[in-house]
């Protein structure tokens, strides 16, 4: 008799990661190694390349002044627009001396904070907030100030990268005196080539997303393609194929601005920015080719067959993306060249050698790319 034992079933192959064939691009400088992780994870491969950095200024003379101009009387309200600059100021106070006296002094004020990462900056530190707007926005923290009468009141606002002139101008106009509190700064990044290098991805449209986490390093971005002369193929690709992903509305304002409409997380985290691209991406680029037990199909740029992928270089994927469009449909090396290349002055044999290299760099699966005598190209999808 046998022993009982039955022939155990084999697992079930994996579906394929979810960003597999996608080129993402991450702008961020604080936390891009934890980006690039959870992309890295869902099968994108990622383009690091942050457009700015933030450096802090707690041995910095201006905000140590701006710390002890603080204490020399009562504060009525004080601004938290960051987390991180909160963080670093109670810190650098910490190492002051000027700890107790600062929290004290807050203490006794109406904390504003500019949204969550700043209100839990605040809450760590054991204050609480009296107002947040839901909008995350400065002009909000503006109109609930300007509500008040503000004549003789002193308030004290920490920046966030950048002097907020409009904000604080304002408020002195209101009879209020500021007290502006420069915690950190953004400037260049500390490789200007990486950002430089993916400006010009996205005006080639070699990036399939881009992922922004602060407006500042849209900003710096945006102001690399002016620099590179590519800002309108930028804004191009951004309005087309290229998907702009933003952590929230406020960080989202520069591209909007630019009539560049973007996708953005119902919560500003990078977890859900990573979930909402997972989920948007595909639904837009994902082309089914042909739907049989083993399936094919090209994402990004990657043609996938059951669970096995081949990536493709970007200017081979746009051909037989251009191809997939209409499978079984003749395109001409005219169109292709029409479609798939930016610059009109390449001519036809620049098409030829293209389909070469695509047929090369898809191996087994070569005989999808028919040629048609005299007429040009067609994808073959018949299993």
């Amino acid at each position: 008799m046998g022993t009982g034992t039955s022939p155990r079933t084999p697992p079930a192959p994996a579906p394929p990661l979810p960003l597999l064939g996608y080129v993402v691009g991450v702008t961020a400088d604080r936390r891009r190694d934890e980006l690039t992780a959870l992309l890295k994870r869902r099968g994108a491969r990622v383009v690091e390349a942050p457009t700015m950095r933030i450096v802090p200024l707690d041995d910095d003379v201006a905000l140590r002044r701006a710390t002890e101009r603080c204490l020399t009387a009562p504060l009525d309200y004080v601004v938290a627009t960051t987390g991180v600059g909160w963080r670093g100021w109670m810190s650098a106070a910490e190492g002051w001396g000027h700890g107790a006296g600062l929290a004290a002094a807050c203490r006794g004020a109406h904390v504003l904070t500019r949204g969550p990462k700043a209100t839990g900056a605040v809450r760590a530190s054991g204050l609480a907030e009296a107002y947040s707007p839901a909008s995350e926005a400065c002009d909000e923290l503006l109109a609930w100030l300007l509500a008040r009468d503000l004549t003789g009141r002193r308030i004290a606002v920490q920046e966030h990268g950048a002097p907020l002139p409009g904000f604080s101008d304002t408020l002195r106009e209101r009879g209020a005196e500021v007290i502006e509190v420069p915690v950190y700064r953004w400037t260049q990044p500390e490789d200007p080539g990486a950002a430089r290098r993916l400006v010009e991805q996205t005006a080639r449209r070699e990036v399939h997303a881009l992922t922004f986490t602060s407006a500042p390093a849209i900003e710096f971005f945006l102001g690399c393609a002016r620099e590179t002369g590519l800002y309108a193929q930028v804004l191009d690709a951004l309005r087309g194929p290229v998907l702009p992903v933003c952590v929230g509305s406020v960080c989202a304002r520069p591209l909007e601005e630019a009539g560049v409409p973007t996708v953005q997380p119902e919560r500003g985290r990078l977890g859900a920015l990573v979930r909402t691209l997972t989920h948007i991406l595909p639904t837009r680029d994902r082309r089914t080719l042909r739907e049989d037990p083993h399936g094919l199909a090209l994402q990004g740029n990657a043609l996938i067959a059951g669970t096995d992928a081949v990536w493709l270089p970007p200017l081979p994927a746009a051909i037989l993306r251009a191809l997939a469009e209409h499978p079984g449909w003749v395109l001409s090396r005219s169109e292709l060249l029409r479609r798939v290349w930016a610059d009109d002055r390449t001519d036809e044999h620049a098409v030829e050698a293209a389909v070469g290299r695509l047929r090369s760099a898809l191996g087994p699966h070569a005989g999808l790319i028919r040629t048609v005598p005299k007429r040009g190209y067609r994808l073959v999808v018949e299993g």
